[in-house]
């Protein structure tokens, strides 16, 4: 029977979920995605090979479940910043755009926009389940609340229009998946397109 190694049974698979995406991360500095195995991730976490079919079924479930772990605090960090009802809907954007982009610069995060990296019935990146959809639906909300108050103008289709503005995280994210030291000049311009964007006029832009 395999060692349990924390105090608990829970805390036992959280250390190795954690040992799992480090395997990763270290493997695609290494190597291209594709030829990834789970030989080579359970190896390189410590397991056997049998062990890791207990996480996941194939390479396809263990990335979805790497990035739904990887992206939880930000989803959390997101959600709470858009529950300040409080705050100018254009400070809550500029906000969830620098903690969305800082997320993105760890690597296991960018699995998500690997082309077949997920199952088929879960292929989409902003499909229901993954980190990218709660933070839409979250955005979604601000961007409601701001044509509410008259600080943003009133699209018609809002889901169209987050969705839109969605491409301009994306490729800020690679940007930065690319370039981790272009996180401020991203961070900046990301938010000066989706806030002149929202506005009806010329946008008051956080600095970044």
């Amino acid at each position: 029977m395999p060692r349990i190694r924390g105090a608990t049974i829970e805390e036992h698979h959280e250390m190795v979920w954690a040992d799992l995406a480090e395997a990763m991360r270290q493997l695609l500095l290494e190597r291209d995605y594709d030829s990834i195995n789970m030989g080579h991730l359970a190896a390189r976490a410590g397991l056997a090979r049998n062990t890791l079919y207990n996480y996941a079924t194939d390479k396809h479930a263990l990335v979805l479940a790497l990035t739904q772990r990887a992206g939880r605090p930000t989803v959390e960090r997101v959600t709470a910043i858009a529950a300040r009802s409080a705050d100018p809907a254009a400070d809550r954007i500029a906000e969830i755009v620098g903690a969305v982009l800082e997320a993105f610069t760890d690597q296991a995060l960018h699995l998500m926009f690997r082309p077949g990296s997920a199952p088929p019935d879960t292929a989409e990146p902003k499909g229901p389940g993954s980190p990218l959809h709660e933070i839409v639906v979250a955005v979604e909300k601000v961007v409601r609340d701001g044509i509410a108050r008259k600080e943003f103008r009133d699209p018609g289709d809002v889901g169209l229009t987050v969705e839109l503005l969605s491409g301009v995280m994306r490729a800020g994210a690679e940007r930065i998946g690319r370039d981790p030291a272009a996180l401020p000049t991203t961070v900046h311009e990301a938010r000066h397109i989706i806030l002149a964007s929202l506005t009806p006029g010329p946008s008051a832009i956080m600095s970044a």
